[in-house]
């Protein structure tokens, strides 16, 4: 009966701790995503890309660019292209923790032999873009994404 007892009160236990487990890591968690977002900014670029070249240039990013971005510590948010899209444009969204962190990633992922590499052999054929805009957002304190 005593071990019965033990037994019980030892899978009790174990509950108990995978519960308090489970709290602290929501909480912590929840802080450290919230830490995360505290100055972040986002990059929207928008690229119109030359006649003909718009599927080239989204290959390009299918290929190489996300990942290279992603390996510089660049967040890919999404990559859209116009429902009606004479300008052949490609929009897209970057999320950085700051200013100096979208600086230094930018640098890094432009100065990588991989896309340097991968840009030569996508305009072997002529180049790709012929204008790229970009503006600097921050989320509002009603925006689902900060």
């Amino acid at each position: 009966m005593a071990l019965k007892f033990f037994d019980m009160l030892n899978k009790i236990n174990k509950y108990i701790v995978l519960l308090a487990a489970f709290i602290v890591s929501s909480v912590f968690g929840l802080e450290s995503v919230q830490a995360e977002e505290k100055g972040r900014i986002f990059e929207m670029r928008t690229y119109y890309a030359n006649e003909g070249k718009l599927d080239e240039l989204k290959a390009r990013f299918r290929n190489h660019t996300v990942d290279l971005f992603k390996k510089h510590g660049m967040k890919n948010i999404g990559y859209w292209v116009p429902t009606e899209n004479n300008d052949n444009k490609l929009v897209y969204i970057l999320a950085y923790p700051s200013k100096e962190a979208r600086e230094k990633s930018f640098k890094d992922f432009l100065n990588d032999p991989n896309w340097k590499a991968a840009y030569k052999a996508s305009i072997k054929n002529g180049r790709l873009v012929k204008k790229i805009e970009s503006v600097f957002l921050v989320g509002t304190d009603f925006s689902a994404i900060k």
